[in-house]
């Protein structure tokens, strides 16, 4: 199949990947419309891939070597035992992930986007329309185009997926993630921690998970996500998708990250939260859901317009690339557009059910109903994280 013009709506890794897949499907006319109007590349959170992952998605032409990397080897996970610096290790997981720096990560996919790609930044979309022939996006400044199909791309407040399913909202969880990243050099004594590890610190009701990623430029920089329920009067209109960039939460809700950093985590462990500035933290409120189908019409949903899972899952950009590989193969097989969606909402509808499940039972381990972590030794970590993931694995899940 050849030909044909493609609206792709959002311009983060998901987007860049489905014009990416779009191209490479035989696309000739690829734009891409981002609400922002600066660099996305200034977001600089982290994010992990398994080994397995970055092999298959390496072969399929997404992620090479040449993106900063750094490898981890194992999950290490602690509980505050004392003042012992860093706590008392209770098991030890194999972790054969890598992490990135979600910055680098786009800088390069970005990178990737021919230059036929039309990229329209600080374009916002405000109205869909669809007939059985093409699909209508409208703009912000007053322009309307007319286009063969739309990716959806555009995260989980989707105005693409809110056209094709009006009635799925994602659903608040019950508790937040506060995240932060600083520059390795302010961590003090960091022989005590070896770069191939990644840190699970847990305590009754959440945990911190902690590791390094790249910055970028050669360097490292310090990761860590801490899940716990907020403090009643928290303030965060929760009952919609929301989220509190880096700079602006508010003072009560960094308190209540420093006093679970002292009060539940191992002083080592508990630290960082101290090292990460105001302009370095952000919150990121749990939701998970899934359209009921990944394709419908001439509309297609990838990333977290898709399917949104709990971070748990280690899935988020490495799934958005996943959507992209199988967009790009049902485009690249089929004999017309219905098919190619049809093939591609087949693949994927089912494995974004599998990622939510998937959040939902590591949330109930993790924060919601987490066990007595006191009392857990090796062989106990390990049957408890087989059920708790219903494998062996960490965010594994093949391409499907």
């Amino acid at each position: 199949m050849r030909g044909g013009r493609v609206a792709i709506v959002g311009g983060s890794v998901a987007g860049c990947a489905a014009a990416l897949a779009a191209h490479r499907g035989g696309a000739e006319g690829i734009t891409v419309y981002e609400r922002a109007a600066g660099q996305l590349a200034d977001r600089g959170v982290g994010l992990a891939m398994h080994n397995d992952r970055y092999a298959e998605l390496e072969a399929a032409g997404y992620v090479d070597a040449a993106m900063p990397w750094i490898q981890l080897v194992r999950r290490c996970w602690y509980v505050r035992d004392g003042e012992a610096p860093l706590g008392r290790r209770v098991g030890i997981l194999p972790f054969p992930f890598r992490t990135y720096n979600w910055g680098p990560l786009w800088r390069e996919l970005r990178a990737r986007v021919p230059e036929s790609v039309e990229f329209r930044t600080g374009t916002a979309i405000e109205r869909l329309e669809l007939t059985p022939d093409h699909a209508e996006l409208s703009t912000g400044d007053g322009r309307s185009e007319r286009f063969d199909f739309v990716v959806g791309a555009d995260g989980y407040r989707s105005v693409v997926r809110t056209a094709a399913y009006p009635e799925v909202r994602p659903k608040y969880a019950g508790y937040l993630a506060w995240r932060g990243a600083f520059p390795v050099e302010r961590l003090p004594d960091p022989e005590l921690w070896p770069v191939e590890d990644c840190v699970y610190a847990v305590f009754p009701g959440g945990h911190a998970i902690i590791y390094r990623i790249p910055d970028g430029r050669g360097g490292h920089r310090v990761n860590w996500v801490l899940y716990a329920a907020p403090p009643d009067g928290h303030g965060l209109p929760l009952d919609s998708p929301t989220s509190l960039p880096p700079g602006t939460l508010t003072d009560a809700l960094r308190a209540c990250a420093l006093e679970i950093a002292d009060t539940q985590l191992a002083p080592y462990w508990g630290q960082l939260m101290h090292l990460t500035a105001p302009e370095e933290l952000f919150i990121q409120p749990m939701y998970d859901f899934t359209a009921p189908r990944y394709a419908v019409g001439r509309l297609a949903l990838a990333g977290d317009a898709a399917t949104v899972a709990r971070p748990h899952t280690g899935g988020g950009a490495v799934k958005a690339l996943q959507d992209a590989t199988a967009l790009g193969s049902a485009l690249t097989s089929a004999a017309s557009w219905p098919e190619a969606l049809a093939a591609y909402d087949t693949r994927r509808s089912t494995a974004g059910r599998g990622m939510v499940d998937l959040g939902r039972r590591l949330g109930l381990g993790l924060v919601q109903q987490s066990p007595d972590w006191s009392a857990m030794d090796q062989s106990g970590l390990e049957k408890w994280w087989r059920q708790a993931d219903g494998s062996s694995t960490f965010g594994g899940r093949k391409l499907s």
